[in-house]
C-alpha cells in the first residue's frame, strides 16, 4: 500500500485521507472482499493514529464495503449477486431512460460530439495499456449520457451508484482483461445508435453491454 503524509493535528483530515485511501484500495479490487484489514498495520503505513483509522472504518462500514471486527479490525465485504443484479438493473432503466430524454429534447448532436472525444480517448489508453484511464473514461461515457438529459434525479442516483458501479467495472477488467476492447466496440456501437437517435438500438446494445457485469462475483 502506498504511504500517505504524515498525520497532521487535524483529526478530521488523517479520518479523510484514511477513508480515501482505503475506499480506493476496496473500490479498485486491490483489497478484493473477504480481505482482513488490520488497524494497526493500516496505521502504520498511513502513518496516523488508530483513531481517525477507525473513523474512516466506521464511515466505509456505514456504507457496507466493510464490517468492523472487534479489536481486529475489518473485513472487506464481497458485493452478493443480488445486489450486483440491483445495480445493473437499476443502471440500464437510467441509462436507457436519458437517452430517450436526450433523442426527445434534440440534444443527440451535443452528446454524440461528447462521446466520440471520450471513444478517441479510450482508443488512445487501449494502445497505451493505460487500464486505469480506461476505465475511468469508461465511467465518463456512460455518465456523459445522464448529464446530457438533465434529469437531475437520474443525475443524483447515477452518484449514488458510482461507487457500485466501479467496483463492478474494475472487477470485471481485472478478471477478464480481454473485455477491455471488446468494450470498446461495444461504445462505439452505443455511439452509432446515438448518431442514429435510436434510444430502441441504445437501450437493447447497452443492455448487451453490461450483461456481462452478472456473476463476477
Amino acid at each position: 500500500m502506498a504511504k500517505a503524509r504524515p498525520e497532521t493535528r487535524d483529526g478530521s483530515s488523517a479520518a479523510a485521507r484514511a477513508y480515501e485511501h482505503v475506499k480506493g484500495l476496496v473500490l479498485s479490487g486491490a483489497l478484493p472482499g473477504g480481505t482482513a484489514i488490520s488497524e494497526v498495520t493500516l496505521s502504520r503505513e498511513l502513518a496516523i493514529s488508530r483513531t481517525p483509522l477507525h473513523e474512516a472504518f466506521l464511515r466505509l462500514a456505514v456504507e457496507g464495503l466493510l464490517t468492523l471486527e472487534s479489536r481486529k479490525g475489518a473485513i472487506v465485504v464481497p458485493p452478493s449477486p443480488h445486489e450486483v443484479d440491483d445495480v445493473i438493473d437499476m443502471r440500464l432503466a437510467i441509462e436507457s431512460a436519458c437517452m430517450r430524454r436526450v433523442v426527445n429534447d434534440g440534444n443527440t448532436e451535443q452528446l454524440a460530439s461528447a462521446l466520440s472525444r471520450i471513444i478517441e480517448q479510450q482508443q488512445d489508453q487501449l494502445r497505451a495499456r493505460d487500464v486505469d484511464g480506461y476505465v475511468t473514461a469508461d465511467q465518463t461515457f456512460h455518465t456523459t449520457v445522464i448529464l446530457t438529459a438533465g434529469n437531475r434525479l437520474a443525475t443524483e442516483f447515477t452518484y449514488r451508484l458510482a461507487d457500485r458501479v466501479a467496483r463492478l467495472r474494475a472487477q470485471i477488467f481485472q478478471t477478464k482483461p480481454e473485455t477491455l476492447a471488446q468494450t470498446l466496440s461495444e461504445h462505439e456501437e452505443l455511439f452509432g445508435a446515438v448518431s442514429a437517435e435510436d434510444p430502441d438500438r441504445y437501450a437493447d446494445l447497452l443492455s448487451a453491454h453490461v450483461e456481462r457485469l452478472r456473476g463476477v462475483w
